[in-house]
């Protein structure tokens, strides 16, 4: 016995994750109960062999059982006319009858109420009528009741389990989607922090550079006439930077995500890199033609950058859409910035035009800048993407 209440927690997991499997044992089980039954049942005959009867019952009780899950309506059905039959013909099959309970209960558990219900009565009134119509007796007998009180307690119990499945699974799916709400909250109030945080980024990098220039102009005014004013001044500087770069890197640390990539040591890449990229690009298999118009100088680091990023993203959508392995960059600079095409041929697109993020992605560099991105194929099936991106003479350029 305590082998037996031992291995049965272990077996119910296995029952769960493999139901066919158990539906048939539970029929093979059912199955020879009835020809045992029939051997040393209390209602045996004594002196009674088994027939082909007997295990044709029995092998359509295990069948039964078997497919109970797949087509319960249509299992209950079936052996409803088979214990009718049996009931009307040789008095009572008692396997059919667990076979019938058995039915019912998984119509109910697996249907909706009402079809259980329905289903249930109509099975136990085809029984009963049989036994009361065919097999003469009485319409009160216990033994006609008998078989309505099992199918409705069947239908009792297989309801009450549907019912705690459902509920079960709405609570399930009401802590899943809980637990979501939960994340999308916490990830919004994260967001909502960091772009607090960036904004006083801005304040404090804004508050310091203001003070560094008013710094500089006023040693540079002083420089010459009173050095140790215009001293006094560079060194008010020096600790504005120091401090602008210590309270830099404690906001940075904060927005920076666990998950985030190390940062990078490299330098951040700039046109001084583009020949190094055209290398790149053509050690892939693109051939690309490089001119340059006007005088080439120093940009702004934001727009050095930009401008590497554009050219970059516009070679690499050329050799993955372009039509022949060729493509030119020309850089004009003019006194007002930096002006960037890339053309190439257009791909066999019954549009002619390009998808995906990359053109989005381009257009936003040069919008960082103040810039402008204008993208899209030509007259002659020519691809161009043209940047401009402002970079006045007279701006001053910090690396």
């Amino acid at each position: 016995m305590a082998l037996w209440t031992t291995r049965l927690p272990r077996a119910w997991p296995a029952a769960v994750r493999h139901p066919q499997v158990a539906d048939a044992l539970l029929g093979v089980l059912v199955g020879v109960s009835s020809l045992v039954s029939v051997l040393m049942g209390p209602r045996a005959i004594p002196g009674r062999s088994l027939t082909s009867l007997d295990v044709l019952v029995a092998a359509m009780a295990a069948l039964l059982i078997t497919l109970r899950r797949r087509w319960p309506v249509l299992t209950l059905a079936v052996v409803t006319v088979a214990a009718a039959w049996a009931v009307a013909g040789r008095g009572e099959i008692y396997v059919l009858t667990a076979v019938s309970v058995i039915s019912a209960y998984t119509v109910a558990s697996r249907r909706r109420r009402t079809t259980a219900w329905i289903a249930g009565a109509a099975a136990a009134l085809v029984v009963y009528l049989a036994a009361v119509v065919f097999a003469g007796q009485m319409w009160d007998s216990s033994e006609a009741l008998e078989d309505l009180g099992w199918m409705g307690m069947a239908i009792a119990i297989g309801d009450a389990v549907r019912t705690r499945r459902a509920y079960v699974a709405a609570v399930e799916e009401r802590a899943v989607r809980a637990e979501q709400t939960r994340e999308e909250e916490a990830r919004r109030r994260v967001a909502e922090e960091r772009l607090r945080i960036a904004r006083e980024l801005h304040d404090i990098v804004a508050h310091h550079i203001a003070l560094i220039n008013v710094q500089t102009e006023v040693a540079s005014h002083v420089l010459r006439q009173e050095p140790d004013q215009a001293e006094e001044a560079l060194s008010h500087v020096r600790q504005s930077v120091r401090t602008v770069l210590d309270e830099l890197s404690i906001v940075l640390t904060v927005l920076r995500r666990a998950d985030d990539p190390e940062p990078s040591t490299e330098p951040t890449p700039g046109l001084e890199r583009l020949g190094g990229l055209l290398d790149s690009v053509a050690a892939a298999g693109l051939r690309v033609e490089h001119q340059q118009e006007g005088e080439a100088r120093s940009l702004p680091s934001a727009v050095d950058l930009a401008a590497y990023r554009i050219v970059q993203e516009s070679l690499t959508n050329a050799r993955k859409h372009g039509r022949d392995p060729n493509a030119q960059v020309r850089l004009t600079y003019t006194p007002d910035g930096l002006v960037i095409t890339v053309e190439n041929r257009a791909g066999p697109s019954p549009t002619g035009t390009r998808t995906g993020h990359g053109l989005t992605g381009m257009r936003e560099r040069a919008a960082s800048v103040g810039g402008t991105l204008a993208a899209g194929p030509d007259a002659s099936g020519r691809f161009a993407v043209r940047a401009v991106l402002p970079a006045p003479v007279s701006q001053e350029v910090s690396k």
